[in-house]
């Protein structure tokens, strides 16, 4: 069975994260990277939107759920997202990276990366 990729990169949503005071009240950026392990053969094969995995979806399901979602850490924020995307008809395996740009004064970012699988943790 042939386990291709497609790759969801460098998503912008804000949202509320953290566990500070000051991080609650205000929405801030969180990006978000994604690598969902599928079967892309039939739908190369067809040209048919119902033949994988759409992305458009999973993106607007993405963004309403951490819009809303406030969580405190960025794990439990990526291990929303992995089930959202292993919710997808077709997808396999979910690696989620999630990452608070300028969290800390002197990084760029920093962020967790997760992979799990259709079926349980991996």
């Amino acid at each position: 069975m042939a386990e291709d990729r497609i790759e969801i990169k460098d998503l912008l949503v804000r949202g509320i994260i953290g566990l500070n005071d000051w991080e609650r009240k205000a929405k801030q950026d969180i990006l978000i990277n994604i690598t969902l392990f599928t079967d892309l053969s039939t739908a190369g094969q067809s040209d048919n939107i119902a033949d994988t995995v759409n992305y458009g979806t999973l993106i607007r399901k993405i963004m309403a759920h951490v819009e809303s979602a406030e969580r405190q850490t960025v794990e439990a924020l990526a291990e929303d997202v992995s089930r959202i995307c292993l919710s997808m008809e077709g997808v396999r395996r979910a690696r989620t990276r999630i990452e608070k740009p300028w969290a800390e004064r002197f990084a760029k970012s920093v962020g967790v990366e997760i992979e799990r699988e259709a079926g349980g943790h991996r």
